[in-house]
């Protein structure tokens, strides 16, 4: 699988922070003194741990080995490594994941791991993007599902949640006590281009993987076709994304 391109990640560096900044200040009150940003990418989620615990020894990690030297080169104040959830070692008082563990499967064995590696009254914050309803990802899944791409015959990466009522199972099974909710955002981009240029670096991100240029042109100019027809644009001229994301912060 391609690794990941820091600077197309973030050209929504805004949108993509903002979640980062609300769940942040969820867990302002706290005094954590250790803690670890579980799929740090570019480190724009790390920045904000940094201003809201100045104090505080943060480590940011990440499994792709393009995200950790923009981090290292952007963020020169914080510990960055090549690491995964799954091999994180020690204890900390906060772990804080801002949409990363949709990547990593499993929510069931993950996140009782990763409260085991929580110190005692330590907090798991958690965002994930929830939004597989809206017009943009299905037709995604639409085209994509279209037999002359041929995607049944490559190994993708997991990029999915479980649903909140699940998320309340497995929680109340591993956390002394926990919150869950959600928050949708309105973004307004400039164009249905911008639309694509959103989902580049993510969603399609592992179908691009595996086109040549001249495939990823009309698998990318299919699904601009569809999204043209599906998204009206706004009177300033203005397409609105409509963004679905879920948080939880479970305390030990």
């Amino acid at each position: 699988m391609a690794d990941w391109n820091p600077e197309k990640y973030l050209l929504f560096k805004k949108q993509r922070t903002q979640p980062a900044i609300d769940l942040a200040n969820r867990v302002r009150g706290c005094t954590p003194k250790k803690i670890v940003d579980i799929g740090c990418g570019p480190g724009n989620s790390t920045a904000v741990l940094r201003e809201v615990f100045p104090e505080a020894e943060i480590r940011g990690i990440d499994s792709s080995a393009s995200m950790i030297e923009r981090a290292r080169a952007k963020h020169g104040d914080v510990d960055f490594s090549l690491c995964s959830a799954e091999e994180l070692d020690g204890t900390y008082d906060l772990l804080f994941s801002n949409a990363c563990l949709q990547w990593i499967p499993n929510h069931g064995m993950l996140i009782p791991h990763l409260m085991e590696k929580l110190t005692d009254g330590g907090a798991l914050a958690v965002q994930m993007p929830m939004n597989r309803e809206e017009p943009l990802y299905q037709i995604i899944r639409t085209v994509a599902a279209e037999s002359k791409w041929d995607f049944q015959k490559v190994c993708f990466e997991t990029n999915d949640t479980l649903a909140p009522e699940e998320y309340f199972d497995i929680l109340s099974g591993c956390s002394g006590s926990f919150e869950q909710w959600e928050t949708v955002y309105y973004h307004a981009l400039p164009s249905h281009e911008h639309l694509i240029d959103w989902v580049r670096e993510t969603r399609l991100r592992p179908y691009l993987a595996v086109l040549d240029d001249g495939q990823k042109q009309l698998f990318e100019g299919e699904i601009l076709a569809r999204v043209k027809a599906a998204y009206r644009p706004t009177a300033s001229g203005e397409v609105i994304l409509k963004f679905r994301r879920f948080f939880f912060v479970a305390c030990r």
